[in-house]
């Protein structure tokens, strides 16, 4: 009989390569930003019809859109419409060119590498990079925060004749209803969040039917006007 082929010891795996800055640790092979909430998109069947294998992605685009609607950005445009009509229509399809953009190369960052944008941020720049783009994101995060707070008050004041201080924490109801739905799954949070999207649509749209803006002047709102860049009020709230 043929001696058995010899066994040899089984090669031990090579060690990751570590990364050249300090106090950063590489992902762990498999390892997911947001274990907890990481997961795919459950189809229906192959012969199911289109328009509901279509919905089955739009929950994440409007839980993105969240962050484009808040009290902040309402107030902001308010006071520009106010003031200059609609002049700074340009400025504002400009930010949504931004945000296109910005949004489909943070999809393609998660896509491409299983890492989100902070992820990747500690993995290729060094420590005091690291630190100064969280510091930045800290108080873009409480900036935010602050906006959305207040007008939350100022809103329920307006509705309800509630005071600010009394809005301002109920308000705070708002997380507790956010990770309650997320402990149900996401997909009822997808739900309740389009749910509040449709009702701002409705609004909008019989806003903009009562108003009846001239179509001519919206058109031309749409052209960047070189008094923007001189302008200060005009700048300052551009800017916001």
């Amino acid at each position: 009989m043929p001696d058995p082929a010899p066994t040899h010891p089984t090669t031990p795996p090579l060690p990751q390569k570590q990364s050249a800055w300090r106090f950063t640790r590489p992902t762990q092979d498999g390892a997911h930003s947001l274990p907890e909430v990481f997961a795919s998109v459950r189809l229906p069947a192959a012969n199911a019809a289109w328009w509901r294998r279509f919905l089955a992605f739009v929950g994440p685009g409007y839980m993105v859109s969240v962050g484009y609607m808040d009290p902040g950005n309402w107030a902001t445009d308010l006071q520009g419409g106010a003031q200059f009509g609609y002049t700074l229509l340009s400025v504002i399809m400009l930010s949504n060119l931004m945000a296109i953009l910005l949004q489909a190369l943070s999809a393609r960052l998660g896509i491409a590498t299983g890492r989100d944008l902070a992820q990747a941020c500690r993995a290729h720049f060094p420590p005091i990079v690291n630190i100064l783009l969280w510091l930045a994101c800290e108080l873009a995060i409480i900036a935010c925060d602050l906006a959305e707070v207040i007008g939350t008050a100022v809103a329920l004041q307006l509705l309800f004749g509630l005071p600010l201080i009394l809005g301002a924490a109920l308000s705070v109801l708002d997380a507790f209803v956010v990770l309650f739905l997320m402990n149900r799954g996401f997909r009822y949070l997808e739900a309740f969040i389009i749910g509040l999207l449709s009702i701002i649509a409705a609004c909008f749209a019989i806003q903009v039917v009562a108003a009846a803006p001239p179509v001519g002047a919206v058109l031309k709102g749409f052209i960047p006007a070189p008094q923007i860049l001189t302008h200060n009020q005009m700048l300052y709230i551009a800017i916001g």
